[in-house]
């Protein structure tokens, strides 16, 4: 994923700190993510003035996880 500067270290830790992935740093400077049994690489990316990448994750319980999303301040855009 390109991310630009303004965005990359709030997207690390939303990754990071509020999906609770866990981080890899195999390809520095660039960040990546166990995510199943594939990586989601973050890449800062200085000629992009804005990231749009949607991922579809899933939940058993999903009440407790638009709470969680909620309190770290995520705004969810269900539509699409």
């Amino acid at each position: 994923m390109k991310v630009p500067p303004h965005q990359y270290q709030e997207t690390i830790a939303f990754y990071r700190d509020v999906v609770g992935l866990k981080p890899f740093t195999a390809k520095a400077p660039a960040v990546g993510f166990e995510l199943g049994p594939n990586r989601l690489w973050l890449d800062e990316a200085p000629m992009l003035s804005q990231a749009e990448i949607w991922l579809e994750l899933f939940t058993d319980d999903f009440a407790a996880a638009a709470d969680h999303l909620a309190k770290a301040g995520v705004v969810r855009c269900d539509a699409i």
